[in-house]
């Protein structure tokens, strides 16, 4: 029984590396895969998924207007598993295509994406998500200044810590950190 998996994690943790290696796993076997990722995020260019250590991939890129439940259904032979990165810059109608492609295509989704912003509020993605999934797991990693487990993202304008604005800027080390609570709100305690 295929189910709707969210793994979320901070910056850093590893998600989109996970995402690689579940497609390698299964297409391995001789079993396909569907990937997808935002179309927000075009750092290493429009429908690629890209970690940090330099592997990437290219994707289907979800748009606004994106019927993903659509897309999965017209394909010629169904997938084993369908692999979102991203998943906090998606809206509530993807999700809920990413339910239907569970529940009525019987495809496993798996996706992976922050759960907050740099605010500490959760993107729309993620809050759909996070009601909708079957298994939610948390990707840990530690925080840029102590050995805790980092919970939130601090969004940086040259080294200084910033707390309103806008809830997407796309950026990797130079605009963002993984802090545990503590170092989000008090970020030069050491």
């Amino acid at each position: 029984m295929a189910q709707l998996y969210y793994k979320y994690g901070t910056m850093n943790s590893g998600k989109t590396i996970e995402i690689l290696k579940v497609a390698h796993n299964y297409e391995e076997q001789g079993k396909s895969v569907v990937i997808m990722t935002s179309a927000v995020d075009t750092r290493d260019g429009f429908g690629v998924v890209s970690s940090r250590i330099g592997m990437k991939r290219n994707a289907i890129a979800i748009e606004d207007q994106t019927d993903i439940f659509g897309y999965i259904q017209q394909l010629p032979e169904k997938p084993y598993c369908v692999l979102i990165d991203e998943a906090q810059f998606l809206k509530r109608h993807h999700v809920y295509d990413l339910a239907r492609v569970v529940d009525e295509l019987d495809v496993p989704v798996m996706a992976f994406g922050l759960k907050n912003d740099f605010r500490n509020e959760l993107f729309e993605g993620s809050k759909h998500l996070l009601l909708l999934a079957d298994k939610i797991e948390e990707i840990k990693t530690i925080c840029q200044y102590c050995s805790r487990k980092a919970t939130m993202v601090l969004r940086t304008d040259n080294g200084k810590p910033v707390y309103d604005g806008e809830q997407i800027k796309i950026g990797g080390h130079e605009t963002y950190i993984s802090v545990c609570r503590k170092h989000y709100f008090n970020p030069d305690i050491k």
